[in-house]
C-alpha cells in the first residue's frame, strides 16, 4: 500500500513538472513567434526600401548619363527605347 501511494505522488509531481515545463515552452513560443514576426515585418520594410533605392539608382544612373558623363550612354539608350515601347504599349492599350 504504502508503495502505491509512493508511486502516486510521485507521478503527480512529474505530472506538475510536465506541466509547469509546458507552460514555460507555451510561453516561450509565443514569445518567440513575436519576435518572428517582427522580424518578418522588418525584413518586409527593408526589401521594400532596397527596391526604392535600386529603382533610384537606375533614374540616377540615367540622369547621369544623359546629363553627358558618358559613362553608361550605351545603358541610357537602352532604357530610353525600353520605356519608349511601354509608352507606346500604353498608348496602344488607351485607343482599343
Amino acid at each position: 500500500m504504502g508503495n502505491t501511494i509512493e508511486a502516486i505522488h510521485l507521478l503527480e509531481d512529474k505530472l506538475e513538472s510536465l506541466l509547469s515545463n509546458y507552460e514555460f515552452l507555451k510561453n516561450e513560443n509565443e514569445i518567440l513567434l513575436q519576435n518572428t514576426s517582427k522580424l518578418q515585418h522588418q525584413l518586409k520594410e527593408r526589401e521594400q526600401l532596397l527596391a526604392v533605392q535600386k529603382k533610384e539608382y537606375e533614374l540616377l544612373k540615367v540622369a547621369k548619363t544623359i546629363d553627358g558623363s558618358g559613362t553608361n550612354t550605351r545603358d541610357t539608350k537602352l532604357k530610353i527605347n525600353t520605356l519608349i515601347r511601354e509608352i507606346d504599349k500604353c498608348i496602344i492599350q488607351l485607343h482599343k
